[in-house]
This record gives C-alpha cells, sequence and structure tokens, in this order.
C-alpha cells in the first residue's frame, strides 16, 4: 500500500483559509436561508425508509414519532439531510455526527471508568460540511425548548447560547496545542462540582439534578441489565420475553426458520468475525465471556424497526455478565446528498466515525456483517455507565446550561477531525454566526412542525400505520 503524502500548512495559511472561506460563504447566509417549500416530501422519505425495516416494528416507530414535534425531529434526520442538501457551505469539512440533536448527547463510562459527557450516536457519520451539524444541533434546542413550553425568547436564546459555546470553545481549541486538543474531554462530575461551587442559583439547581443522573448512571451496568432483562430457568439466566419491546431469539427462530442448532452456529461465527474487528488485547478479554442468549431489543426513535439486538455473555460464572448491543447500520441518510463513505461496511463507517470523533470510546466497539449479507451491524456494551439528561423536564436556565455543554462537547469532537485553526478563523470572535445560526433554527422548528402534522395526517388517513405508546 503507498503512503499518502500529507500537506502541513502554516498557521496563517490556516487562518487565511478560514477566512477565504467566510468571504465565499459569509456567516450571515444563515440569517435568511430556509428549505425550500417545494423540497421532497417529509412523509415520503420516512416511509421509504421502512422498506428494509423489521415490519412489525415499524408502526411502534410512527408511534413513538407522533407524541410530538420534538420525537418526530429525533427521528426525521433523513428529512433534515434532504433539507439541507442546499444549505450554505464553508467549505470546511469535520467528521460529522449527522445526527447531532441534543438528545445525542449523554454521559458514559471511559474504559478507565470515568464518567464522561460526549455524543453518544454515529449511526448517520460521514466526513461533511460542519455547519450541518451546528444547525441540526441548534434547531434542536429550538423543537425541545417549544415543547417545554419556553417563550419564543427563551427558545432562541438557548439555540444561540449553544451555538456561541461551539464557536467560542473553536477558538479555544485553535490557540491549544495539537496533543491537547486530542485529550481535550468533559469529566462529567468535574464539570458538576464547578457549577455547585461557582455557579448562579438557578445553573446550582441544574447541577444538582445533573448529580443526580450521575449517580443513576453509575448503577447502569451489566449487573443492573442482568436483573431487569433476565429470569433464571433451571438455574441458567435467559433474556425474558417481553414483546416487542425484547424478543428473546428462541421465540424467532421460526420467523427466520433455523433450528436451534443452525441458530448457535451462526452466532458462533458472528461473535468470531466481530471479535476480528478488536485490538488484539481487547480480543483476549473478550474471549474469556461465552454467549448464554440473546434477543432482539427496540431502541431509540428513529432506529425503531431497524435490527437490534442484545447479547448475553458471562465470564467466571452466570454473576459474572457482559450485555452486548448488535445494532443495525446501513448507509448514512447523508449519503444521499455527500459523497460516499469511503468503507464498504457502513458498520465500519459508524466505528470509526466514533473512535475519530469521540474523546474515550467503548472497549467492545467493534462491527461484523449480518447472516443476511445484505445487512451489517456494530457492537458495543448495552449499558455502561450510560446517562442521559432529561429535556423534557428542563427549565431555561437548565438548558440554557446544557446548551453549552453540548455546544463545547461538538466544536471538541469537530476539532479532532476538522482543522480548529481554519474553524475558528471562519468563525470570527464576534456573534454573527450565533445569531444566524439561532434565526435558522427558529424557521426550521417552523418547517418541523409542518411535517410533523403532514406525519400525524397521514397516520390518520391510513397512508401510515401507527402504534402508540410503546
Amino acid at each position: 500500500m503507498s503512503e499518502q503524502s500529507v500537506r502541513h500548512l502554516s498557521l496563517e495559511e490556516r487562518r487565511n483559509r478560514g477566512k477565504d472561506a467566510r468571504a465565499r460563504t459569509p456567516r450571515s447566509s444563515w440569517e435568511t436561508w430556509a428549505a425550500a417549500d417545494d423540497g421532497p416530501d417529509p412523509v415520503a422519505l420516512i416511509d421509504a425508509q421502512n422498506a428494509t425495516r423489521e415490519p412489525d416494528l415499524v408502526p411502534v416507530r410512527h408511534g413513538r414519532m407522533m407524541v410530538s414535534p420534538f420525537t418526530f425531529y429525533r427521528g426525521a434526520a433523513k428529512v433534515m439531510a434532504a433539507d439541507l442538501e442546499h444549505a450554505p457551505r464553508s467549505g470546511l469539512e469535520v467528521q460529522v455526527c449527522g445526527d447531532a440533536h441534543l438528545s445525542n448527547f449523554g454521559v458514559y463510562a471511559s474504559p478507565e471508568r470515568t464518567l464522561v459527557f460526549d455524543l453518544n450516536d454515529f449511526d448517520e457519520t460521514l466526513p461533511g460540511p460542519f455547519e450541518y451539524d451546528v444547525a441540526r444541533l441548534a434547531a434542536s434546542f429550538v423543537i425541545a425548548a417549544r415543547n417545554n413550553g419556553f417563550s419564543a425568547t427563551e427558545a432562541r436564546a438557548v439555540a444561540a447560547a449553544g451555538v456561541a459555546a461551539y464557536r467560542t470553545a473553536m477558538l479555544e481549541f485553535a490557540q491549544m496545542r495539537t496533543l491537547d486538543v486530542w485529550y481535550a474531554r468533559l469529566d462529567a462530575e468535574s464539570v458538576l462540582a464547578e457549577v455547585a461551587a461557582t455557579g448562579s442559583k438557578a445553573q446550582r439547581r441544574a447541577a444538582a439534578r445533573g448529580g443526580k443522573m450521575l449517580q443513576k448512571a453509575r448503577t447502569k451496568d451489566s449487573l443492573q441489565a442482568l436483573s431487569k432483562l433476565t429470569e433464571t430457568v433451571d438455574g441458567v439466566h435467559r433474556i425474558a420475553s417481553d414483546p416487542p419491546v425484547v424478543t428473546p431469539g428462541r421465540d424467532l427462530m421460526s420467523t427466520f426458520g433455523v433450528s436451534p442448532d443452525e441458530m448457535a452456529e451462526q452466532l458462533d461465527g458472528l461473535l468470531a468475525a466481530y471479535r476480528s474487528t478488536l485490538s488484539e488485547e481487547r480480543r483476549v478479554l473478550l474471549e474469556r465471556f461465552e454467549l448464554v442468549d440473546f434477543a432482539r431489543k427496540v431502541v431509540g426513535v428513529g432506529s425503531v424497526g431497524t435490527r437490534a439486538w442484545i447479547a448475553l455473555l458471562q465470564g467466571r460464572d452466570g454473576d459474572d455478565p457482559l450485555f452486548l448491543q448488535v445494532k443495525e447500520a446501513s448507509a448514512s441518510v447523508l449519503e444521499d446528498h455527500l459523497p460516499g463513505s469511503r468503507y464498504e461496511q457502513p458498520g465500519e463507517r459508524v466505528v470509526r466515525g466514533q473512535r475519530l470523533m469521540q474523546a474515550a470510546s467503548d472497549t467492545f466497539l467493534g462491527w461484523t456483517r449480518g447472516v443476511d449479507a445484505s445487512r451489517f451491524y456494530y457492537w458495543r456494551q448495552l449499558r455502561d455507565m450510560k446517562g442521559s439528561s432529561d429535556v423534557e423536564g428542563m427549565t431555561p436556565a437548565a438548558m440554557d446550561f446544557y446548551a453549552g455543554v453540548c455546544g463545547w462537547t461538538l466544536a471538541r469532537a469537530h476539532a479532532r477531525s476538522g482543522d480548529p485553526v481554519e474553524l475558528a478563523a471562519y468563525l470570527g470572535k464576534g456573534d454573527r454566526f450565533d445569531r444566524a445560526m439561532a434565526g435558522f433554527a427558529e424557521r426550521y422548528a417552523d418547517r418541523n412542525d409542518q411535517d410533523y402534522e403532514a406525519f400525524v395526517g397521514a397516520v390518520r388517513s391510513g397512508r401510515l400505520e401507527a402504534t402508540e405508546g410503546v
């Protein structure tokens, strides 16, 4: 394999590239830009995704998206990707998350067992314009704020706070040494401790709620999953049936037309293929666990209907569990509008993007092809002290603080894969970009409301089927 040479620009050259991008695409471009009214039908885009999904779960996905404009937005990444196809682009590219809404941030344990705050969903990750992630994040804050009953002024202020945090963080990263940018992370407990000691009264209240979330997150591990998701039969743990949310593999064998022996052989093959994507020391660790049971498990909003499994493994005995999540990966919704992934295997695309963007990634993060050669998966721990903020219970002060944390985190992820010096030079020290993107977020929240009403109307008319309350 031939080595590709890398050109290293001077700091001045990098700053000039950012300023040149500003001249080509002014930051004010977002002040008036809006998605075209004659764009693709949002209902048709969502329905098209159902073609490869589990038919019995598609109505569950629709039901979850119907709850509110906010839950609809969470499941409509494909719709926004189409809307942003002709959005202003500076030409400054990073590894984008592709679905950077505020509920796709949270805490989890690093391999060193420290709780870190970071992005936690990379199903749509792809190299692309940094603005895509910032726009999706900003709009999500306005939509969530409206859902919580905030005033228009409060909703816009929250979105602007998130974008301002992104911009000011990027200015800081532009001044840092390369390794310091790479090692930067948010230690969740340290951040909350600092806010509790120095923040305003409203911020201290938000920090106290965050502290309770961290305490709860520390209890979410494979032992807790063992107590909640399994039953004991003849002295052996097995995953309990709770359809349609959890359906054990033993109940799906007839659906897939395989015998127990054939299923066991297929699973052994998948495990071996998955282990090969891990580093050697992690393969050694995983080989100390044996597969005990597996089940289909419904997760999220937009992901519902894609094949998602959980696997129960055990180490020294039944009280030494490891739960893995095996989640289907398909082409990113951004690949309809941007150059396709360099990786043929979508699971590898997700894993490579996640490792690049996160400050610390799951020890067991890997990928494999499915038994069906047309399906692809990535693997990770099901519960590794994962926690998320109660967005729907946030006050304006709490969401303002949360927006700042999310904005910083997104900037750090982009600074790892992109050029923070170029990005900082483009964004500048003033608040023009913040205001322009906040205005876009308001307009896109209006657009999302319209799409939501069209989606609900499609369900009510019978065009789409929905199962609510699951």
